[in-house]
């Protein structure tokens, strides 16, 4: 079997492991942080070994390609969460919209003394 038949290559800014959303990136990050395919299987338990290896050997084999879309992801995240933070509306359909509306009208009825959150702030980050 061919090393690249592990993967969906769904376009330059996104490449999954076959049969599940996990991003080859996410097992690069654990596997560069010193995890062992080991424990990235108990990570992400819809990952198997064998596919937690291709990754591995596709990234060593391909060091510099992967590093490269690596970064492509990561300048594609980047500049979508600045686009949000100047627009948290701008692709927001009618219906996010008003589901955003009746959202924070819940939340107020349900919460009273609670001050009112913004229904559109930032999430909170993690990582």
């Amino acid at each position: 079997m061919l090393l690249e038949n592990y993967f969906n290559f769904v376009n330059e800014t996104c490449i999954r492991i076959k049969d599940t959303r996990v991003g080859i990136e996410t097992v690069i990050k654990d596997y560069e942080n010193g995890a062992s395919p080991e424990e990235i299987v108990l990570h992400y338990p819809t990952l198997s070994l064998e596919q937690v290896h291709a990754t591995i050997l596709y990234y060593l084999a391909n060091k510099e390609q992967v590093q490269d879309y690596i970064e492509r992801v990561h300048k594609q995240s980047e500049d979508g969460y600045a686009r949000w933070l100047q627009d948290p509306e701008g692709g927001a359909s009618d219906f996010i919209r008003e589901l955003r509306k009746r959202f924070a009208a819940r939340q107020a009825e349900m919460n009273p003394h609670k001050p009112e959150r913004i229904a559109n702030e930032a999430p909170l980050l993690v990582g």
